[in-house]
């Protein structure tokens, strides 16, 4: 849903961190922002500082659990 809003709001530069490989449509499992058939104009680049904001997101998730 992120990647559809992304697409919608015309974003022309998408800049991430932590890829999911399980759900993930910027880079990961697909790649919808690149899709032909959507007219996307949308550049993404992922990855960045890969290693700090998987962590972040693994202790987010880990103290919402507790």
């Amino acid at each position: 849903m992120c990647a559809g809003a992304i697409i919608n709001a015309r974003v022309s530069k998408l800049v991430f961190g932590s890829y999911d490989d399980k759900k993930g449509c910027c880079g990961s499992l697909y790649q919808l922002c690149g899709d032909k058939r959507l007219e996307s104009i949308t550049a993404v680049k992922g990855g960045i500082m890969e290693e700090q904001c998987s962590m972040l997101l693994k202790d987010f998730f880990r103290s919402r659990r507790d």
